[in-house]
């Protein structure tokens, strides 16, 4: 049975001065990645499609070494735009992420509402489920587009309860019908 295995990027070196687009993967975020790239969880993967941001394209480039097979981009597949407020200090962007999750319909502080960015998400990943013909599909995005198309495909409200528990995790679902197999499980362990 072939999978979609949707991964979020492990982490990320964070620097105010630079656009969080174009964070990339810190030591630690690379070393998981590779040891996730070299495990049996990804071994049937025959597709990698990832977003634009930088640190999940450099996720999905580590993920291919393995494989050989490219990589291809899709914007739609980026995180929730947060893009009016930028970088946020840790303590207040957990509060903002907090309420993306907690009041769907509504834009935090000028984000894209998470009802929005759950329709783009879905339907990025449905046009490349139609399109996609052979073995395990991999995803690599981000954590709370990731949680937004979990709430999705189960078919559930959208809740922060649902989110991974922290970057570098991911989730499976059969093809090609999308029925999660099994919810978020961390790549590798933490360095």
């Amino acid at each position: 049975m072939a999978k979609l295995i949707f991964i979020t990027h492990p982490e990320v070196i964070v620097d105010p001065a630079i656009a969080v687009e174009d964070w990339g993967l810190s030591d630690a975020g690379r070393e998981r990645m590779i040891r996730f790239a070299a495990s049996d969880a990804v071994a049937d993967i025959r597709t990698i499609w990832t977003s634009a941001e930088r640190k999940a394209r450099e996720a999905a480039v580590i993920l291919n070494a393995e494989r050989r097979t490219g990589v291809r981009t899709n914007p739609m597949l980026g995180e929730n735009d947060r893009s009016a407020t930028g970088f946020l200090p840790p303590a207040e962007f957990e509060r903002t992420a907090d309420a993306f999750f907690a009041s769907p319909a509504k834009s935090i502080r000028g984000w894209e509402r998470a009802v929005d960015a759950q329709a783009r998400i879905y339907a990025a990943v449905s046009r490349i489920v139609a399109g996609h013909d052979d073995g395990d599909l991999a995803i690599v995005s981000h954590g709370a587009a990731g949680t937004l198309l979990l709430c999705k495909l189960r078919g559930i409200p959208i809740d922060r309860a649902h989110d991974q528990p922290f970057q570098g995790h991911f989730w499976a679902a059969a093809l090609p019908d999308m029925e999660i197999l099994h919810h978020w499980m961390p790549i590798a362990p933490k360095v």
